[in-house]
């Protein structure tokens, strides 16, 4: 199970267009991603779950995939966070 911290840095956090870009990210594979932050967890195919983390800019999330395609996704993850959710462009 790849597991990994990740910091956002998108001006707004994880709001609603950022965890749809997170779910839709996850999607193309066969895996289950679990983002955590502090003592709660969601669920990364569905948006309300990611809502439920109220994550604002700066907040380390630790994300955990499992699956077929855990690696693959773990690294598309990494990459949306890098892009800053493509956001700030």
């Amino acid at each position: 199970m790849p597991t990994r911290e990740l910091r956002l840095t998108n001006r707004r956090g994880l709001h609603a267009r950022a965890a749809t870009k997170l779910v839709q990210c996850c999607q193309p594979f066969a895996v289950r991603v679990a983002v955590h932050h502090r003592e709660r967890q969601a669920d990364a195919a569905n948006v309300m779950s990611l809502l439920m983390l109220a994550a604002p800019c700066g907040t380390e999330l630790t994300v955990v995939t499992e699956g077929d395609d855990a690696d693959a996704a773990m690294d598309a993850i990494v990459g949306l966070f890098e892009a800053r959710f493509h956001e700030d462009e």
